[in-house]
């Protein structure tokens, strides 16, 4: 079978009886995500070849998956995700103490103990949409039965066609409507940020579903007051088709895993002479401000974005919060599902996207800060990616379809078009609020 067969997406709680998995016609294997009350600890890929898998072996599979990140939550050393930095004198997680790993009773039980305490800061949920109405009223029905309800749900209609989102939001009562007629998804989280009331703004994106705590643990992870920013684990929907295999293999959905991490200063000065990886930090479809860190930083970038340069409004504003000496905070018990494109023609689009924006990103974090590794990342060390992957394609066979490694490059050079040509810095990037660092 195939490597970009489908595989079947299979939810496991552990804290509920423990289910004998069968062979699925059709798939490759089963995507398998483990939990224990409603907490994410790990997922594991099981070939057909594998199944059946009774239900003893299934949990002996569970526990060696799932220890990683029991261990990063209930032990002070051990088990700790790295910082993605390059320095010549590296921090390495201590080992974990024997004895306190002795000491461990019913870890699972401690663990979900830790996420009983309760919050006190206010939350709005803003989603931008356009043109999306069946998208848009999914991920709708999954907020309105969040475990706990935010102060507001923003949708923001950008530049419609027509009413269509409107009506829809029309027929939910706890939701807000709000037309932004100017056509970009930067301004459109603009705007919504302008009518949020919350303490804490989220953002999601109208083709995913989130899990009905995902804005608990978004507050919850901001306890620590030099946290201006939190991601949260993105898992697939569905694995269903090619390009869906293709988006969940080559971007590593879950993006750090289900263990949580600080973006800090180490991590911006020791990278950023390289180009500091700001998109591995998260993904815009599943993120939360302070609603101070638009004061202190700014807005989102109007250049940048779907509608504009294509994406990277978000990891371009992490950068800035990272400039400033703050923390971005990756907090994988806050989880959405994410829909990814179903077909290679709207992958290789959005593949396209991707890097436009990245590369205009980079330009931009350059003409602001003029930290060199920007512009060693674009002339550097994308090339070399490139010419590497083109060999290795070639000498492996890989099918023309699948290959979007040249729809890449050419979203590299429109990248460094789309800035020469919107050069002019937005309207809220005065002195006052440009970070020096």
């Amino acid at each position: 079978m195939s490597n970009l067969a489908p595989w079947k997406v299979l939810h496991i709680e552990l804290s509920q009886d423990i289910p004998e998995l069968h062979p699925e016609p059709n798939y490759q294997g089963i995507y398998a995500v483990f939990w224990w009350c409603g907490i994410p600890l790990g997922d594991r890929q099981i070939f057909t070849s594998e199944l059946p898998i009774p239900a003893t072996a299934l949990l002996n599979i569970a526990l060696q998956t799932i220890t990683p990140a029991i261990g990063d939550r209930l032990l002070e050393n051990g088990f700790k995700a790295p910082l993605p930095v390059v320095s010549p004198i590296p921090t390495w997680d201590k080992p974990p103490d024997f004895p306190a790993l002795l000491a461990l009773q019913q870890p699972l039980q401690q663990l979900q103990q830790t996420y009983t305490q309760s919050v006190n800061n206010s939350i709005s949920v803003v989603i931008c949409t356009r043109n999306r109405p069946k998208q848009l009223e999914r991920c709708l029905r999954s907020l309105v039965k969040l475990s706990q309800p935010p102060q507001q749900i923003i949708v923001v209609d950008n530049a419609p066609s027509d009413d269509t989102t409107r009506q829809i939001v029309a027929q939910i009562p706890q939701v807000e409507y709000i037309l932004e007629p100017k056509p970009g998804l930067s301004v459109a989280r603009n705007t919504g940020i302008r009518n949020s009331t919350g303490e804490i703004i989220a953002f999601t994106d109208d083709d995913v579903e989130v899990h009905p705590d995902w804005c608990l643990r978004l507050q919850q992870a901001f306890v620590n007051p030099k946290v201006l920013a939190v991601t949260g684990l993105m898992l697939p929907a569905e694995l269903e088709t090619e390009a869906q295999v293709i988006f969940h293999q080559g971007s590593g959905d879950s993006g750090w895993g289900y263990r949580a991490i600080n973006f800090d200063t180490q991590f911006f000065e020791n990278m950023k002479h390289r180009g500091v990886p700001v998109w591995r930090i998260g993904a815009g479809a599943n993120m939360a401000f302070r609603h101070q860190a638009f004061e202190l930083v700014g807005y989102f970038d109007e250049r940048l974005g779907a509608g504009a340069s294509g994406c990277s409004e978000d990891s371009e504003m992490w950068y800035r919060i990272l400039a400033g000496g703050w923390i971005c905070r990756y907090e994988p018990t806050s989880v959405v599902f994410h829909y990814h494109r179903r077909d290679i023609d709207a992958f290789k689009d959005q593949a396209y996207q991707y890097m436009r924006g990245h590369v205009t990103a980079l330009l931009v974090q350059f003409a602001t800060y003029k930290h060199w590794g920007n512009l060693r990342r674009l002339c550097v060390t994308l090339p070399k990616y490139y010419v590497t992957s083109i060999l290795r394609r070639l000498k492996n066979g890989v099918q023309p379809k699948y290959s979007y490694v040249f729809v890449q490059i050419l979203g590299c050079f429109a990248g460094i078009k789309f800035y020469i040509d919107n050069r002019k810095k937005p309207a809220w990037q005065n002195e006052e609020m440009k970070l020096s660092k």
